[in-house]
């Protein structure tokens, strides 16, 4: 791809960096840009500028926050015995919106995965045991994607909390084995959450 100005060839490779954009839709997004009053840009540069460098992770539960407690875990109101587990905040967003869900949640950012170099140590799963350790948690819910990496970060956790004294339950498998938890839709995945089973149930009968 040619371009006329070093300035918008900048950009534009600096726009394909990001997921799901490739050259020709990163020169629409640039040529877009350039249509728009400045201050606008200067907006949109301010916002992710401050996005960077005053985003938080919640304290208790690693969620992306504007806060040191994010406004889940601070509120009263919801069940603080019961931790729901996730991959990362996409998750939270999916699961809030089925309003099906009144607990807190745990964000793992990431599962285990040995052939992207993602092993047990490089996610937060020593704060969960210690949750659990506390004697403060009723129930585990494991709702990570249904794919052999979540199933595999499940397994792994459920060994590390084996023998508490609390419940450990998955989301029902309403999602499609395979599937992302973020792309299932809000009626497929609040059914899943208030339908869970007992997780010595998924691998018991495999």
């Amino acid at each position: 791809m040619e371009f006329s100005s070093k300035l918008i060839e900048k950009a534009v490779n600096e726009m394909s960096q990001l997921p799901g954009i490739g050259k020709r839709t990163a020169l629409r997004l640039v040529l877009h840009l350039l249509k728009q009053p400045k201050e606008q840009t200067g907006f949109l540069s301010q916002a992710l500028l401050n996005m960077r460098e005053d985003i938080k992770f919640c304290e208790n539960c690693h969620n992306i926050s504007d806060t040191k407690i994010c406004e889940i875990c601070a509120n009263q109101v919801r069940n603080h015995q019961t931790i729901c587990v996730v991959e990362d905040i996409r998750d939270v967003m999916a699961i809030e919106n089925t309003g099906q869900y009144k607990g807190i949640y745990h964000v793992l950012g990431g599962k285990i995965s040995p052939i992207e170099g993602v092993g047990p140590s490089q996610l937060n799963i020593p704060t969960l045991v210690e949750k659990v350790k506390s004697g403060t948690v009723v129930e585990i819910i494991f709702a990570l994607s249904s794919t052999m990496e979540g199933d595999t970060t499940n397994f792994y956790i459920y060994k590390q909390i084996a023998g508490s004294e609390i419940v450990i339950s998955t989301i029902a498998r309403g999602i499609s084995v395979g599937d992302e938890l973020e792309y299932a839709d809000e009626v497929t995945l609040g059914r899943s959450i208030l339908h869970r089973v007992p997780f010595e149930k998924t691998f018991k009968n495999n």
